[in-house]
């Protein structure tokens, strides 16, 4: 009996051992990227046409994992990722999807995989920039860790994702800011470490036009979305300050101001909603479609009229541009938990 408890407090101190040097290891390569980073610089940048209207498309791609039939621990669900196969079939649809946008101006899109073992480790950066090699793409990481050891049973491994903008102008710069805050020791180690990816465009007039993909915090209890807003509040006010244009959008993790749903075949999400605050940036325009979901709960498979939906998807525009149409596109969440988002803008 006493070999038999021995044997037993040796494999329990040999666990506690290895999970030790596990979290020393993480905590000694953990990703800290610095405030700002330039990810891309050109010395021949384009002018933005100024006086025509100017196209977008936001979308998170959801790492092309996150198809209709598939759930997520994270979210209440089971799963940790879909087959090879589904995702294969994912990044088609979403490729698909992205060819009949060619005429877009600006596609900004969140979780975009490099070597992830979620989604296989199939480089979505560049699969996607190879299908816009006319046109500029630039990255903003977001996600970097060697092991994610949850769920125990069938751990995530390791994540390697961020933001990526594809433009039809070549940027005078690309700069990823990365946001404040971030969750506890050691819980840290292994989330994501949120940032906004600005790309600057000259302008006719001396000014510059602003295009900022965001991503910003979800399952955290306010905290963090209300330090990344007041960072982020501060950065749009100095660039307007200039005289600067300035379009944000993305993933917000948060419902737009006074939004009311009008969804017709959709039930809206109010568990643990947030909404930005009316008075955040007074005279800035919330432009969003309240007619479809962007996003989907992700506890189960997607059943139109029973899953639990809203929008979290939606630009913001400095007071200097003109909004002309926003359109929330239904894709039946095929290919991932969230839908893309087009609009149409012009500089006044």
């Amino acid at each position: 009996m006493k070999k038999v408890i021995k044997f037993l407090l040796l494999i329990v101190v040999i666990v506690v051992i290895a999970f030790a040097f596990f979290l020393i290891y993480a905590t000694l390569n953990d990703y800290k990227p610095e405030e700002k980073i330039t990810v891309f610089k050109s010395e021949s940048p384009d002018f933005v046409e100024s006086k025509s209207e100017i196209s977008l498309m936001i979308w998170n791609i959801g790492y092309c994992g996150l198809n209709k039939e598939m759930d997520f621990f994270y979210d209440g669900g089971k799963n940790v990722r879909p087959s090879e196969e589904k995702v294969k079939e994912n990044i088609q649809g979403v490729k698909s999807y992205l060819s009949k946008n060619e005429d877009v101006d600006f596609l900004l899109l969140q979780e975009v995989d490099k070597d992830s073992k979620r989604s296989y480790n199939f480089n979505e950066f560049d699969t996607i920039a190879n299908m816009f090699k006319k046109r500029n793409s630039t990255y903003g990481k977001n996600y970097d860790v060697f092991f994610v050891p949850t769920p125990p049973t069938d751990p995530m491994g390791s994540v390697n994702g961020g933001l990526m903008t594809v433009s039809k102008y070549k940027p005078k710069e690309s700069v990823r800011y990365s946001f404040p805050g971030n969750y506890e020791w050691p819980t840290g180690l292994f989330m994501l470490d949120r940032c906004f990816l600005v790309n600057r465009y000259n302008l006719a007039n001396d000014k510059e036009l602003l295009i900022i993909n965001t991503h910003n915090s979800a399952y955290d209890d306010g905290s963090l979305k209300s330090q990344q807003m007041d960072y982020l509040k501060l950065f749009l006010k100095e660039e307007y300050k200039k005289g600067n244009y300035v379009i944000v959008g993305g993933d917000w993790n948060q419902c737009p101001p006074n939004f009311t749903p009008d969804f017709k075949e959709n039930i809206q999400d109010n568990e643990n909603r947030t909404d930005i605050e009316t008075k955040y940036l007074p005279n800035w325009k919330w432009l969003f479609d309240n007619s479809l979901p962007t996003n989907r709960r992700v506890s189960s498979p997607y059943e139109k009229g029973k899953t639990l939906t809203t929008v979290i998807d939606f630009y913001l525009l400095s007071p200097n541009i003109e909004s002309i149409s926003v359109k929330n596109i239904d894709v039946g969440f095929k290919f991932s938990d969230h839908q893309p988002v087009k609009a149409v803008i012009k500089l006044k």
